[in-house]
């Protein structure tokens, strides 16, 4: 898996609906595209899933399932992203064989980072960096440099998340990390597209600055 991609979308709830989005993103060329659905009927995350599946197929950018990986195997996703009371990885490998599909998992703190680079996943969640409101039960924000020194002790790409935006993005990059992920900085927006826009802008700035990324 490539280590550094820059933006990770996830897509829950946005403005200008979940096609609308997800259009955005490939025409950005955002590289890792989620849908998130917490709460759905699993009949309207499969429907859905199915229309961004065709939104992304043969494109640049690879679409990954939340938590569910049947629905992941079912729409045949690029990949699935699990969270740290989900399927684990080996018994989500062993529901969905296909060869080159993406597993990740979330990660909040040191442990489970290290916990969960022994299960070999193609990448790791780390976070929150801040404060979100985007789970009912939020855990511990880590700040940007534990997150950093978390970021720095795995040996599998990973990818900060949380609370993470415009203002607050090139300290997430200074340090140390490679990508990130964003739901609200884009999903929250009118036009989707500048929104992306403006943070592979930051992050491209970031990469020529003698950032860590």
């Amino acid at each position: 898996m490539d280590d550094k991609f820059g933006l990770y979308l996830v897509m829950t709830d946005p403005v200008v609906g979940y096609e609308a989005c997800a259009e955005a993103a490939v025409r950005c060329g955002v590289r890792y595209l989620q849908l998130r659905m917490k709460g759905a009927p699993r009949d309207a995350v499969l429907e859905t899933a199915r229309r961004i599946r065709e939104i992304t197929f043969g494109t640049d950018t690879l679409f990954i399932v939340n938590d569910d990986v049947t629905i992941a195997r079912d729409v045949d996703a690029d990949g699935v992203h699990l969270g740290q009371r989900d399927l684990p990885i080996g018994e989500a490998r062993e529901v969905w064989p296909a060869p080159g599909k993406r597993f990740g998992l979330s990660t909040h703190n040191e442990r489970e980072a290290l916990l969960a680079s022994h299960q070999s996943p193609d990448y790791i969640g780390v976070g929150p960096v801040f404060a979100t409101p985007t789970k009912a039960i939020p855990d511990p924000v880590l700040g940007p440099e534990r997150m950093g020194s978390i970021l720095r002790s795995v040996p599998v790409p990973a990818v900060a998340l949380g609370g993470i935006d415009t203002g607050n993005l090139a300290e997430v990059l200074r340090n140390g990390a490679r990508n990130f992920c964003v739901v609200r900085a884009v999903t929250r927006r009118p036009d989707p597209e500048a929104a992306i826009r403006e943070l592979q802008e930051i992050w491209r700035r970031e990469k020529g600055t003698g950032s860590r990324i």
